[in-house]
């Protein structure tokens, strides 16, 4: 096993563990002497890993951490720049920054030959075919979702005619040519679609009673059985009339 393997499976490791975890434990899991142990935390601290903890005290590391450039394949960094590119280009200006951001990072910790590569990469993103343009500030829907807080908005339909209404939002959908709230909508009680676009005027509220995570999952699993009966009514024989 290479070193950088070797550090890859201990930060692996690491994130198995939500508690400290002793260092004689973790040299056992991995198979490497003591040691050799304190050895790659303090390289993985001195590359900016958070790993709290010292000999006989156990460790553990704090979430956030990615590791740098050991195990980035070609594809995998491809992959990357793809996608940090999609996001630039079109999501809205915040998220687009932290996603220029994201990879400006990327490219710091990758090994200078591929490096030099990370611009030229020939994975590109097309214009798009319509413009989106919202009237919030997408980063406060954002911000709701990850605070599972309730908005206040006032929402126009396609008539042109507003309402208002409070919701619970747990994902936000990005296409190419619209942006879309997933919410638990309290004046219809059911799960409801927001484009971000006719969104007129937003704030934040309490906090929701239920938690993102179980909305969401309600919500795919509503959908998965929609789509299951929309495919069995499709294999259903067709009936002609006689006359």
């Amino acid at each position: 096993m290479s070193r950088a393997e070797r550090l890859l499976d201990l930060l692996q490791t690491l994130r198995r563990h939500r508690l400290p975890v002793s260092g004689h434990r973790l040299a056992s899991e991995l198979g490497i002497s003591l040691r050799t142990l304190y050895r790659d935390i303090a390289t993985l601290q001195a590359q900016g890993a958070e790993i709290d903890g010292e000999p006989g005290m156990g460790y553990v590391l704090k979430p956030g951490f990615m590791l740098p450039p050991l195990m980035f394949s070609t594809e995998e960094i491809e992959a990357l720049v793809l996608g940090t590119r999609w996001v630039a280009q079109r999501s809205d200006a915040r998220l687009g920054l932290a996603a220029s951001n994201a990879l400006a990072k990327i490219g710091a910790v990758l090994p200078p030959e591929v490096r030099d590569e990370l611009d030229a990469i020939p994975l590109l993103i097309g214009p798009s075919a319509a413009c989106v343009v919202d009237r919030v500030d997408l980063s406060q829907i954002r911000q709701a979702i990850r605070a599972e807080q309730k908005l206040d908005i006032t929402y126009r339909d396609d008539k042109g005619a507003d309402s208002a209404r409070t919701i619970w939002p747990f994902a936000l959908g990005f296409f190419d040519s619209v942006r879309i709230v997933m919410a638990w909508c309290e004046l219809r009680q059911d799960f409801r679609h927001f484009r971000t676009d006719r969104i007129a005027a937003l704030s934040p509220g309490p906090r929701y009673p239920r938690r993102r995570h179980a909305l969401l999952k309600e919500w795919r699993a509503l959908n998965q059985t929609r789509e299951q009966a929309k495919a069995e009514a499709s294999r259903q024989p067709k009936t002609t009339a006689k006359n």
